[in-house]
């Protein structure tokens, strides 16, 4: 078979399974509604917060949109080691190798494509509610902080994914990263200092600040997330090559 038909069976089987799809929307819809909850009620007053970052502060929503993506990344794999589906992919897709690579490419332009447009409404949306204190697309650091949020969501899913061919369960991967993301990484902050910059998901988000404290910058944080990723893509090929469907 060819890339190409592997890339639509690949995007069919997606867009069927609605625990995925599900997933998917929800990266856009949860991150609108947080967006608009905390704009709306306190956004201008917690410019008047000591230490408030405008920039930063606008993708806020980021926090609940990534837990979205990691959903979409992990159900993406899961739903082929269900029911010998893995076992039904790999008899139409003999080429391990081909059938892993057209999914992840899949899963990745998906994520990027929504986290772009989510980034971008997040951004245009939260700040309508900012009046004389909003920030551009203009501004220093602006187009690049939205972009990059996109280019984050996508490496996120990725990372989710590859995990998840790993350990074959998107309930263990969820049960995994989502604690960390939200727990453990800034419990090891508070203990490491700069070397928790270096985490996959503290990493990433400095794309998201005008001017990133420590050693990274923007780009470099956005490159270590994007190492991560790499990483557990590469764990799932070597999981899928080695383990019997």
């Amino acid at each position: 078979m060819s890339m190409a038909s592997v890339l639509h069976s690949e995007w069919i089987k997606i867009r069927s399974v609605r625990s995925v799809l599900g997933a998917l929307i929800a990266v856009f819809a949860v991150t609108l509604v947080v967006t608009v909850l905390v704009f709306a009620t306190v956004g201008q007053a917690e410019a008047d917060r000591v230490g408030y970052e405008p920039l930063y502060s606008a993708f806020y929503a980021m926090n609940f949109a990534q837990i979205a993506v990691i959903g979409f990344g992990a159900t993406a794999l899961s739903s082929e080691f269900l029911n010998g589906a893995l076992r039904t992919s790999l008899s139409a897709v003999p080429r391990r190798g081909l059938f892993y690579g057209a999914k992840m490419v899949v899963i990745a332009g998906l994520a990027l494509a929504v986290g772009l447009v989510t980034s971008f409404a997040a951004f245009l949306v939260g700040q309508s509610f900012m009046g004389d204190r909003a920030t551009g697309l203009g501004d220093p650091g602006s187009l690049r902080a939205v972009f990059g949020g996109g280019v984050y969501l996508a490496l996120m899913a990725l990372f989710a994914a590859g995990l998840t061919t790993v350990l074959r369960s998107a309930v263990a991967v969820l049960g995994l990263l989502i604690p960390f993301i939200l727990l453990v990484s800034f419990v090891v902050g508070d203990i490491a200092g700069d070397l928790a910059r270096y985490l996959p998901s503290q990493a990433g988000q400095l794309v998201l600040h005008q001017d990133p404290e420590g050693p990274l910058g923007p780009w470099t944080g956005l490159a270590v997330t994007g190492g991560w990723a790499g990483i557990s893509l590469f764990a799932g090929w070597w999981s899928l090559r080695r383990r019997d469907a």
